[in-house]
C-alpha cells in the first residue's frame, strides 16, 4: 500500500476477516461499545482519537470503523499519512450489524429453552423451570420494555424469560424497569448488536403507605400503583421538550441547583429539546433526504437557540446573553459543563432522534440514550419532576 492511503473494505468482506491478524480501531463512544462491539477491538472514541493515537500498532493492518462510516474515513486518512496500513470499513459498525443479524436464525416468540441454572438463578418453589423466549429484536421504544412486561404478567413468580433486543435503549431501560418493578435482572449482556436480558419475576409485598420510623420521621413515600410497589425518594427529574434558550438556561440552574444538594438528577431531553445537544459543528453523517431537511431547519446546538418570547430575529438570544454576562451569570454551556462535572444524568430519548433523523455522533459528549422505561423510572424515585 502506497503512503498517504488507505482502502475501503466492505461489511462481507470485514467479517470473513481473522481478527486476530489484524488490529481494529472502534471509534465510537464507550457506551455503544458496551451495547454492540467486536471483541479484541480498541475503543478510541473518535472525539479523543488524538490522544490515542499511539495506541494503535503498526505491525498489522489496521481496520477502523465507527457508527455509520463516516468518521472512520477521516480517522483512516490520518492514519494512511502516518505510514500505517489502514483500511476503511464502508457503511461502519450499522452495515457490519445488518449482516450478522441477517445470519441468526429467527426464533418464536415465546420458545421454551432448557435452563442451565445457577446459584443466582433458581426458580421459586413450584415455579416452571424452562425460561422463556422473548424476541423484541424488531421492536422500538417502549416495544421491547412492553413484551417483556406483558409476557411476564401472566407467568408464576419464580418465572425465568430471556429477552433479546436490538434497541440500543435496551440496555438502559431494562435494568430500571427491573429495579422498579421489583423482578430480577439476573444478566444483561450485549455481544453483535442484541442486548439479552435474563429476569426473574419477583413480586415484591407494598410496606405500608408512609410508615414513620421510631423518630416519627417518615424517609420517603410509598405505596402501591397497579399492583407495583412505589417509593418516592428525593431524587429530581425534568423532561426537557422545549428547545427554547430561556427554559433551557432555566432548567439547567435548576438541576444543578439539586445537584448541589446531593439529589439524583436525571434530564430526559425529546423532540425539540434534542437540538440543546446537538454539537455546534455540522458531522458528517449518513442520513436520508428528509433528515437531512429536519437538520438544516432545527438550531445546532445551544449557539443557535431561540428565545420563546422576543426572539427578534436571534437578536433577543444575543440581547440575553450579554446581560447574563454583565451579571455574572455563568452562560448556557457553562451551565452544561457543571451539570455532567457535578453527575447530572443527560438522557436523549431514542424514539425522538429516529423521528428527526438526529445521529448520536452529532450529540455532545457525556450524553447517553434512553427511552420511556429509563425516564418513567426516574419519575417514580423523585419528589419533583418538571416538564419544560
Amino acid at each position: 500500500m502506497e503512503t498517504n492511503e488507505y482502502r475501503n473494505i466492505s461489511a462481507e468482506d470485514f467479517a470473513k476477516l481473522d481478527y486476530s491478524t489484524v488490529t481494529l480501531v472502534d471509534l465510537r463512544e464507550p457506551d455503544e461499545v458496551i451495547v454492540s462491539g467486536i471483541e479484541g477491538a480498541i475503543n478510541i472514541p473518535f472525539s479523543n482519537f488524538a490522544k490515542g493515537l499511539e495506541d494503535v500498532p503498526k505491525d498489522k493492518p489496521v481496520y477502523v470503523f465507527c457508527r455509520e462510516g463516516s468518521f472512520s474515513e477521516e480517522v483512516a486518512e490520518i492514519l494512511a499519512d502516518r505510514g500505517y496500513e489502514v483500511y476503511n470499513l464502508l457503511g461502519g459498525y450499522q452495515e457490519y450489524r445488518k449482516l450478522t443479524e441477517k445470519k441468526q436464525e429467527p426464533k418464536k416468540d415465546p420458545v421454551p429453552v432448557k435452563k442451565t441454572a445457577t446459584v443466582n438463578d433458581i426458580p421459586a418453589a413450584g415455579a416452571d423451570e424452562e425460561e422463556l423466549y422473548v424476541d423484541a429484536k424488531s421492536l422500538r421504544c417502549p416495544g421491547p420494555i412492553v413484551k417483556v412486561a406483558d409476557t411476564l404478567r401472566d407467568l408464576p413468580d419464580g418465572s425465568v424469560i430471556k429477552a433479546e433486543a436490538t434497541e440500543d435503549a435496551f440496555y438502559s431501560d431494562i435494568r430500571v424497569w427491573a429495579e422498579r418493578t421489583g423482578n430480577d435482572l439476573l444478566s444483561l449482556d450485549a455481544k453483535d448488536g442484541v442486548i439479552t436480558a435474563r429476569i426473574k419475576k419477583r413480586t415484591k409485598a407494598a410496606p405500608s403507605n408512609g410508615t414513620p420510623d421510631a423518630n416519627g420521621a417518615v424517609d420517603a413515600v410509598s405505596g402501591t400503583l397497579n399492583g407495583q410497589h412505589i417509593q418516592l425518594g428525593d431524587d429530581k427529574t425534568f423532561i426537557v421538550f422545549s428547545g427554547d434558550l430561556d427554559k433551557t438556561i432555566a432548567a439547567f440552574i435548576l438541576a444543578n441547583g439539586a445537584a448541589s444538594l446531593g439529589r439524583k438528577v436525571t434530564m430526559f431531553f425529546t423532540f425539540w429539546g434534542l437540538n440543546i445537544l446537538r454539537k455546534p459543528k455540522k458531522v458528517r453523517v449518513k442520513k436520508s433526504f428528509i433528515e437531512n431537511m429536519f437538520g438544516a431547519m432545527m438550531p445546532r446546538g445551544t449557539r443557535k437557540l431561540g428565545l420563546s418570547r422576543m426572539n427578534m430575529l436571534g437578536a433577543g438570544s444575543k440581547m440575553i446573553r450579554g446581560i447574563m454576562k454583565s451579571k455574572g451569570i455563568a452562560s448556557l454551556e457553562e451551565l452544561i459543563d457543571d451539570a455532567r462535572n457535578h453527575g447530572v444524568r443527560l438522557v436523549a430519548c431514542q424514539m425522538s432522534m429516529d423521528v428527526m433523523g438526529i445521529k448520536q455522533e452529532e450529540l455532545i459528549d457525556g450524553v447517553e440514550l434512553g427511552g420511556v422505561a429509563t425516564f418513567i423510572g426516574s419519575g417514580e424515585t423523585s419528589d419533583i419532576s418538571l416538564f419544560i
